[in-house]
């Protein structure tokens, strides 16, 4: 039997030379430094290599990674890094064969040569501007991201042939990379400072960028908008429009919302009565295969949710299409916002009856849903009295039970509340009502339908996003950094990026759209002292979300007054000096009486006569990927558990929330928490101050209700108070 040192093993350059366990064990000893209640040996144990001739280097170190991972623990979380910083000396020795990154000039240049790189980071910056952003380039700060984050960034954002798993790059060079794109446009006197301030925020993780960002900024694909929102009227024409719109989104990685509420119902005439429709759902499965044909190259896949009101005729049918149960008639690959206001929910709550309409036979009636509700009110009672309008009549209490119990059991029909997202919006509902929003639930924009892939007259709207850390915030004013910094790459990316749908070019460039969110809140609740379900976190919660929307309109406002205002400012209510403090749902009052602390006033009068470069500037997203980069818990979501097991396509991943060892109690884990009272208080006081809206989930643990069901008085309850305290949407709900 061969002596395991006599061994040979295959380098990565195909080389055969004899094993050197001791050069291993010296790696294994460099990645232990400095942390707490790790063992070099026990890594080597558990990694039981089995080694044969002619094993590969790369196996090795791969089992060894894996090794060190799974030891992540509560009570030895530092093995996150360890595995972290094998990751990281395993990635480079792909990347570059060795261990120190090259040049940044010459990296760019071979990447660029290689047709991975986009040609004009070459053609923008001199050498000695490569040399002065080389010097700044901090290569140790990739030893502060997790092993989640790592294993993340290999699989998703670093630039890679996929084919055979060869990772191009290591991730500061990402970050800079990133920032030298956006600011490329600026002029040459500042830029490099712009670019050094970004790449330090963006690598220490006090910004969050989403996956089209990391993913795609650098190289030679342009197209970076999360969320891309597209209506579908009541005509072929639309239809096929609509379709071809989604497929040229959903293959360049864009998450897609459909409104597709105008469609009218099953039987309706056609053509003064020579054919009969066959209703929403032949259609609705024509979306679903336009969202799936295209798997977005392996980084994820196409996805989309539909709207449609509540009062739809075809509402009964339309709330089961997730439903396991039941044949053809299901389109099961979509998920579904429904779409409510304050007449549906009076009528739950007086024990009254719905009627049901097709959308094409009560003219007026779609429109005044979404722009003026008492003009609503008016008709839909006009309506539901002529008896020569085809309508249908069911209890509220039926339809509402029936959407709630799909919630339920799928998880994934979600609710808008239509009257809120036009009255607390930085748009004129009369000029630019807000009818859907998009997958995530978390933007609110306006769309017109497009009769054409061509029609200028139609509008998609797209929406690029961006998220501060609050975990890296210690004072509310820490957020005026990257706030500005935010705005700033967001805003230039916006001229930056190409549009494959003329409909949304034109609304992007005219309406200038932004969503930035947080990441890290329950760890910054933790942090304070306080929690999610007490209302000892209201107070704070209030300051920190004013403070992130007062400097968010400060940076656009800065930066109008710099490039000039967005072309369709005047159709922002922000134009005539009404802002979101002013118009949103003063029930809320009653709950948190925390005062504002910021000069309001001031800013009001700088937007009024500078404007502001962007219509929309804050959206709560879910950022389930994008926060494991920082190591942070995921959006606004209180942690399922101190670890939580991550399932990605390339395995499982521990992560650890931030500061276990100091803060372990002071987390509250989403199972705590008695109910999702104070969970929604909290998100009614952030919208509040967000102009879009917010991606929040509602939660109940089966186990603390007789025979493992929720009741539906719990789930209406929640429903009811999410409305009364001026809730816009509600995403996923989890049992």
């Amino acid at each position: 039997m061969t002596h395991i040192d006599k061994i040979k093993v295959t380098k990565r350059d195909g080389r055969l030379e004899l094993i050197d366990l001791d050069k291993i064990h010296k790696v294994i000893e460099w990645a232990a430094h400095n942390l707490d209640n790790v063992s070099v040996s026990q890594v080597e144990l558990k990694s039981h290599i089995q080694f044969y001739e002619g094993i590969k280097t790369r196996d090795i170190h791969e089992t060894i990674i894996k090794s060190a991972a799974d030891l992540i623990s509560e009570d030895t979380p530092d093995y996150q890094y360890l595995a972290a910083r094998l990751a990281i000396f395993h990635l480079r020795k792909i990347a570059y064969n060795k261990f120190t990154p090259p040049h940044l000039y010459d990296h760019v240049k071979k990447l660029t040569d290689a047709g991975k790189y986009d040609q004009h980071i070459l053609a923008d910056y001199s050498r000695a501007e490569f040399d002065e952003l080389e010097a700044y380039l901090d290569h140790w700060r990739d030893m502060n991201l997790a092993y989640a984050a790592v294993e993340q960034m290999a699989g998703k954002y670093l630039v890679q042939d996929r084919v055979n798993k060869t990772v191009f790059e290591s991730p500061q060079f990402l970050y800079m990379l990133v920032g030298m794109c956006l600011f490329s446009r600026y002029d040459k006197s500042d830029r490099l400072d712009y670019v050094k301030r970004f790449y330090d925020a963006t690598s220490q993780f006090k910004i969050s960028l989403p996956t089209p960002i990391m993913a795609g900024v650098r190289t030679p694909s342009r197209q970076f908008s999360s969320c891309v929102l597209i209506e579908c009227g009541d005509s072929l024409d639309s239809i096929n429009a609509t379709t071809s719109a989604i497929v040229r989104y959903v293959s360049q990685r864009a998450g897609i919302g459909i409104n597709a509420g105008r469609i009218r119902a099953l039987g309706s005439p056609i053509r003064g009565g020579e054919a009969q429709h066959t209703g929403c759902i032949p259609f609705y499965k024509l979306f679903q295969t336009a969202v799936k044909c295209c798997s977005q190259g392996g980084v994820r896949g196409g996805a989309a949710t539909l709207f449609y009101p509540l009062w739809h005729l075809e509402v009964e049918s339309l709330l089961v299409l997730k439903n396991n149960a039941g044949g053809r008639q299901r389109v099961r690959h979509m998920d579904y916002g429904v779409q409510l206001n304050k007449t549906m929910y009076t009528r739950l709550i007086k024990g009254q009856d719905i009627s049901l309409f097709s959308p094409g036979d009560t003219p007026g009636l779609y429109d005044a849903f979404f722009e003026d509700q008492d003009k609503f009110e008016e008709l839909y009672t006009k309506y539901e009295n002529d008896p020569s309008i085809r309508s249908r009549q069911i209890p509220a209490a039926d339809l509402f039970s029936l959407m709630m119990q799909e919630r339920a059991s799928t998880g994934r029909i979600y609710i808008q509340n239509v009257d809120h997202c036009n009255t607390h919006s930085p748009f004129d509902p009369t000029v630019a009502p807000i009818r859907q929003s998009n997958l995530c639930m978390e933007i609110a924009l306006p769309t017109k339908p497009l009769d054409n892939i061509n029609d200028e007259e139609g509008e998609i709207a797209l929406c690029t996003l961006s998220a501060v850390n609050l975990g890296k915030v210690d004072n509310v004013s820490d957020i005026e950094e990257p706030a500005e910094l935010i705005v700033r790459a967001l805003d230039a990316l916006l001229d930056y990026q190409d549009y494959p749908v003329k409909a949304a070019q034109n609304g992007s460039m005219r309406r200038r759209t932004l969503g930035v969110g947080v990441i890290n809140y329950a760890y910054y609740l933790a942090k304070n002292g306080v929690r999610y379900s007490d209302d000892s976190a209201l107070g704070l919660t209030h300051q920190t979300f004013e403070a992130l929307q007062f400097y968010l309109l400060k940076a656009s406002n800065k930066l109008a007054k710099e490039q000039g205002a967005c072309p369709a400012f005047n159709e922002t209510t922000y134009s005539q000096g009404i802002l979101p403090i002013d118009t949103y749902k003063k029930d809320l009052d009653k709950i948190c009486q925390e005062p504002l602390h910021l000069d309001w006033e001031t800013l009001r009068t700088e937007i009024t006569t500078h404007g502001l470069r962007n219509s929309t500037l804050t959206a709560l997203m879910p950022s389930e990927t994008s926060s494991q980069i920082a190591n942070a818990t995921n959006g606004i979501e209180p942690p399922r558990g101190l670890v939580s097991i991550k399932a990605s396509k390339d395995g499982i991943l521990k992560q650890v929330v931030p500061e276990i060892d100091k803060l372990k109690n002071q987390y509250e884990l989403l199972w705590q928490m008695p109910n999702n009272d104070g969970y929604l208080r909290l998100v009614a006081v952030m919208q509040k101050f967000v102009d879009q809206s917010i991606s929040a989930n509602t939660n109940y643990d089966p186990v603390r209700y007789e025979g493992g069901r929720v009741p539906m008085k719990i789930l209406l309850k929640d429903l009811l108070n999410a409305y009364k305290l001026g809730v816009k949407t509600l995403y996923s709900q989890h049992p």
